[in-house]
């Protein structure tokens, strides 16, 4: 599939010119915010890591540092983020969810549920470099139960190929015999089916555990499990549906009501800017009686609004 990021690499890219701007932005009083992330915003991540080279060579100074002791607040953790390479800014969240007391699962569930298998081996090979850590040793040391079973398994990024014609229905009567028709659950199932097929093999288990439960595999997974393990089997089942509606539900509920968590709203928007977001978009649009744009206008602003809604390039209303 074509790549549906909002994001594009600039044409005619020069990257000793920007970082002159971005030099000039910076320098003497005051910050020019707007040229910053005007031009942040309209270069792809690959041109962003050249303009830091550039900067560096060019003046002896770290951009990102430079930028970190000019912005602030959340309009400084966006475009921080935007600087990093995607991995990069995989691993960060990732360990920035584990340490420290208690667990981010949010964090957790949201990148191992929607990366492909090579995002995820390029994600542990990164985290290991970087921290010199095990990432499913780390994982596993700050999860429990059947939660960190349905982890440990995302983190082997070894789902199965394609569609086992043959064990649709089989796998469709196991979540079945597992869940809606006995008392209590029997999570072993539901972790091992859902952790290991492939997304086209789910949408196929998915229909037929319909026609035979007459239930959505999600109202199941609602009813049948509890807590972080019911969060993460959801976000499978979604991403298995479709990625760019996943992301569009948790843009969503991290703008909906009271607060917005801007952590999610940040993840989100970066990491999607160049992948699929006019896909998000679009599901965002289907979804929910409002625009994605819209809600970003209506729930942040200043310079952390206005880069917000470069990156979602577009409303549609």
């Amino acid at each position: 599939m074509a790549e549906r990021g909002t994001v594009k690499p600039q044409s005619g890219f020069n990257a000793n010119h920007d970082a002159e701007v971005l030099f000039k932005a910076m320098k003497g009083l005051g910050t020019d915010e707007a040229a910053i992330l005007q031009l942040l915003t309209a270069r792809s991540n690959a041109q962003r890591q050249q303009i830091k080279a550039a900067y560096k060579t060019l003046h002896g100074k770290d951009l990102v540092s430079d930028l970190k002791s000019e912005l602030g607040g959340k309009f400084e953790t966006l475009i921080v983020g935007l600087m990093a390479t995607p991995v990069m800014f995989d691993v960060t969240s990732l360990k920035n969810a584990i340490k420290g007391a208690g667990t981010d699962e949010k964090v957790l569930i949201e990148i191992l549920a929607s990366r492909t298998p090579n995002e995820i081996r390029e994600i542990i090979k990164t985290y290991k470099q970087e921290y010199d850590r095990n990432l499913e040793d780390d994982v596993t040391g700050d999860t429990s139960g059947h939660f960190k079973r349905v982890l440990v398994i995302l983190l082997q990024a070894n789902r199965q190929q394609g569609v086992q014609q043959d064990n649709i229905q089989s796998d469709a009567q196991a979540l079945f015999d597992a869940g809606e028709k006995k008392f209590g659950t029997d999570e072993d199932q539901f972790v091992t089916i859902l952790g290991n097929r492939s997304a086209e093999h789910l949408r196929r288990v998915f229909d037929a555990y319909m026609k035979l439960s007459g239930y959505q595999i999600e109202e199941s997974i609602q009813r049948e499990t509890s807590g972080a393990l019911r969060e993460v089997l959801l976000a499978v089942v979604k991403c298995a549906r479709s990625v760019p509606a996943y992301f569009a539900e948790c843009l969503y509920n991290s703008m909906k009501g009271a607060g917005t968590d801007d952590a999610t709203l940040i993840r989100i928007m970066v990491s999607r800017s160049e992948i699929d977001l006019l896909n998000i978009r679009a599901e965002f649009r289907k979804l929910f009686a409002t625009s994605l744009h819209n809600m970003i206008k209506t729930d942040t602003s200043g310079d952390y609004r206005k880069t917000l809604l470069l990156l979602c390039a577009g409303d549609d209303a």
